[in-house]
């Protein structure tokens, strides 16, 4: 399980930065703690549907774009 949030982690870090949005611009759009977010792009913690939702939103993605 460890190994899905460290790919989901990397995948959320590429589109973020492709898309020119600092750490703390993603945690204040999605309402994260920005040290919070730094862990999910880590891989140290699992999120829930919801957030993983959040992302995609702010990130102007589908949601499969971020999974692994």
């Amino acid at each position: 399980m460890k190994d899905l949030s460290v790919l989901f982690g990397k995948k959320l870090r590429a589109k973020r930065k492709a898309l020119g949005i600092s750490q703390e611009k993603l945690a204040l759009l999605t309402e994260i703690d920005r040290s919070y977010v730094g862990r999910i792009e880590r891989g140290e913690v699992n999120i829930t549907l919801e957030k993983l939702y959040q992302f995609a939103e702010v990130l102007h993605c589908d949601v499969r774009e971020l999974l692994p």
